[in-house]
C-alpha cells in the first residue's frame, strides 16, 4: 500500500511539478482569464481521496509518515502549486472569506479546536460542497485517526465550525 501512495505521489509530482509560492499551475487558469478551470478543484479533490485511510500523524506532512490535518491540507494543495501554511492557526486570516451558500469544492473549511473551543485547531477541504450540509475530507486526530471524509452537519464539526475560505481564487 505504501509503495502504491508513494508511486502516485511521484507520477503525480511528475505531470505537476511545483511551481512558485502562491502561483496557480498554468494548467489550472483558463486562457485569456484569471479564472481558475472548473474542473481543478475535482482534481484537487480527486488527488486527496487517493489519501483516504493514511494514519493520522502529529505535525507530518508525509504520506508515507501520516497527517495532521494542516499538513494534509498543506500537502493535497501544494501539489496543486497553491501555497498554504502547515498550521491550521494560520488559517484564520488566509484567503477569501466563503458564505455557506457559496461554499465550493475545494474550500478549506476552519475549525476552533476540540478541547480548547477558543481557539482554531482543525482543517479541512470540502468535497462535497452544499453549504452547512457539505462533506469535507481531513486527517482526523479522533477515533478513527486517519484521512476520512465526515459531514460538516454533524454534532461534532457544526459546533466548532468557524469559518470557510476560498485560498484557490485569485483575489
Amino acid at each position: 500500500m505504501q509503495k502504491l501512495i508513494l508511486f502516485t505521489v511521484l507520477a503525480f509530482l511528475a505531470v505537476f511539478p511545483i511551481r512558485t509560492v502562491g502561483q496557480l499551475p498554468i494548467s489550472a487558469v483558463q486562457e485569456n482569464s484569471n479564472q481558475v478551470k472548473p474542473d481543478f478543484r475535482d482534481d484537487l479533490i480527486s488527488f486527496a481521496k487517493g489519501f483516504l485511510g493514511i494514519p493520522y500523524r502529529y505535525a507530518s506532512a508525509k504520506p508515507e509518515k501520516g497527517f495532521d490535518c494542516s499538513g494534509f491540507v498543506h500537502f493535497v494543495f501544494s501539489n496543486f502549486g497553491v501555497n498554504v501554511p502547515h498550521s491550521s492557526k494560520a488559517f484564520k486570516n488566509l484567503g477569501m472569506l466563503v458564505k455557506p451558500e457559496d461554499f465550493k469544492v475545494g474550500d478549506v473549511l476552519v475549525f476552533y479546536g476540540y478541547r480548547n473551543a477558543t481557539q482554531i485547531g482543525h482543517v479541512g477541504i470540502i468535497c462535497e460542497a452544499a453549504g452547512m450540509n457539505s462533506k469535507f475530507i481531513h486527517a482526523s486526530s479522533g477515533k478513527v485517526k486517519e484521512v476520512i471524509i465526515s459531514e460538516l452537519n454533524s454534532e461534532m464539526y457544526k459546533r466548532r465550525f468557524f469559518q470557510c475560505v476560498d485560498v484557490i481564487t485569485e483575489k
